[in-house]
């Protein structure tokens, strides 16, 4: 056992049974699949480099030298959605002719050779416009006109370079942890019989079975970082105003924010500089000696954590210890957020449905929530108050410790199923069971960083570590991360994803 405050002098410390078989599940890095291929400039008998197309790093740097085309990295991952989507169902519509058409004229941008995205294939969540592609979220409740505009965070990614392969499944108003409509389930790479999570499911679902190299995705209470750690990739949600946000009427209050789900810190930190048009967050140079504070109790009474997600805790604590870094046991003050989140959740599901086309169309669950959310509205129980004493406590948190490591979640995904059809209770019970760590950081409106940590010894899906901060901390929330994957590589794809 561990005492308050009592700060952890070396990996061994933390290094228990618990997080030692994490770390034996996750000692295997991915080797990298690399295709040769051939450029016009090169003769036969010249030798052909290797050419990465399964990172957007990779793909952009070939694509900026000319040894790879956009059309060449479409079709590479076009063939993989074919081969393999069909065991995970990540996506809710694939642009294939749309998409052809927009490599074919990135190709001729006189600029490719400096775009940061050059060529990159790139998956965006269906719940943000797409010109000519209709935004369901989810829903068949909604309006079926095709958005006549590209939303801000998906112009900021054709200009770096980026071609829109698809669009990703995300379960009725990004509402709930696991991703399911009455079209698909999608389903965690490792383990199909688990949920890819929610909201952003089919992003993490693309990205971890090795469909797309990165995927947008958008956090309103841990969507974005809640697949990430359910299908073994990297996970990161800005802080408020740094990235266009734009989601539903008010993007749930501020709550919500656009991020990225990728393979690598590098990739992560590569699409959120476009993101948020900062080059500079994609330098991942070592950060300063930091404080970090571990917390890996619940955030909720009734909530247990699983021993395996705390050991993934423990683990990057002492790959954080390890890189230099001092790590002291100190929990965080969670009063009332429990109280105020639930709040929100029933609120901004009432607000979002108010305009939606056809309601008589939402789903049970949905149609529940709505209801109870409206009740919230009317009740006037929702305060600015009540997140300004969370956010104070926070900050006095913050006068001690740079960054914060807790779990990402509880427990291994919910199973997948036909979550849409099942009464109101059981989704929302399933939901707050697995994920009471992440809301947190969506309510205060702070950035947080998902990041793999091996697998779990009973479910074989993937644990993780969190890692989140004060406001404007992002940079160094991923240079911290790029030191615990140096330390602790990750396979960054599913077993059964590389064929």
């Amino acid at each position: 056992m561990y005492e308050e405050g009592t700060a952890l002098a070396d990996s061994s410390t933390i290094k228990d049974g618990r997080a030692q078989a994490i770390a034996r599940a996750g000692e295997t890095s991915e080797e990298v699949a690399m295709a040769n291929i051939a450029t016009d400039s090169q003769t036969p008998s010249e030798p052909q480099p290797p050419v990465d197309t399964t990172t957007a790093t990779g793909i952009a740097a070939a694509v900026q030298s000319g040894a790879l085309t956009p059309e060449q990295a479409l079709d590479t991952v076009l063939e993989r959605i074919r081969a393999r989507d069909r065991k995970v169902h990540a996506f809710s519509l694939i642009r294939e002719e749309a998409a052809r058409a927009e490599a074919r004229a990135m190709a001729d941008r006189p600029e490719l050779d400096v775009l940061p995205l050059a060529g990159v294939p790139i998956a965006v969540k269906n719940n943000i416009d797409v010109t000519g592609e209709v935004t369901r979220g989810g829903s068949r409740a909604g309006s079926d006109n095709p958005a006549q505009y590209d939303h801000p965070v998906v112009r900021r990614l054709r200009s770096a370079g980026a071609v829109i392969v698809g669009l990703t499944a995300v379960p009725e108003f990004g509402l709930w942890g696991v991703t399911d409509t009455p079209e698909r389930i999608t389903r965690s790479p490792w383990n199909q019989r688990f949920s890819a999570g929610g909201s952003s499911g089919g992003s993490g679902a693309a990205v971890g079975a090795g469909l797309v190299p990165v995927a947008h995705g958008n956090d309103g209470l841990g969507s974005v970082r809640i697949p990430a750690a359910c299908c073994g990739v990297v996970g990161i949600k800005p802080g408020r105003a740094l990235v266009p946000s734009q989601v539903g009427i008010d993007s749930w209050g501020g709550m919500t924010e656009n991020g990225v789900l990728a393979t690598t810190v590098a990739d992560a930190a590569l699409v959120l500089s476009v993101l948020a048009d900062r080059p500079d967050l994609a330098d991942l140079e070592s950060p300063p000696a930091l404080r970090i504070g571990l917390a890996t109790a619940s955030p909720a009474p009734l909530v247990r954590v699983d021993r395996a997600w705390t050991a993934a805790a423990d683990l990057a604590a002492a790959a954080a210890v390890a890189a230099g870094h001092t790590v002291g046991v100190a929990e965080l003050p969670y009063q009332g957020a429990t109280f105020a989140l639930a709040l929100r959740w029933l609120a901004n599901a009432a607000k979002d449905a108010a305009t939606v086309a056809h309601p008589e169309r939402l789903q049970r669950r949905t149609r529940t929530h709505v209801a109870l959310g409206k009740l919230v509205l009317k009740s006037g129980l929702m305060r600015s108050a009540q997140v300004d004493r969370i956010e104070a406590r926070l900050l006095d948190y913050f006068d001690s410790y740079g960054v914060v490591i807790t779990p990402t979640l509880a427990a291994p995904p919910p199973r997948a199923g036909r979550w849409h059809a099942r009464p109101w209770l059981s989704n929302v019970v399933a939901n707050v069971r697995y994920s009471p760590f992440t809301p947190l950081w969506n309510l205060v409106g702070w950035p947080a960083v998902s990041v793999p940590m091996g697998l779990h010894p009973r479910t074989g899906t993937p644990v993780a570590a969190q890692l989140a901060g004060p406001p404007g901390s992002e940079s160094t929330l991923l240079r911290l991360a790029a030191q615990l994957e140096a330390a602790h590589p990750w396979q960054r794809v599913a077993p059964d994803a590389r064929s």
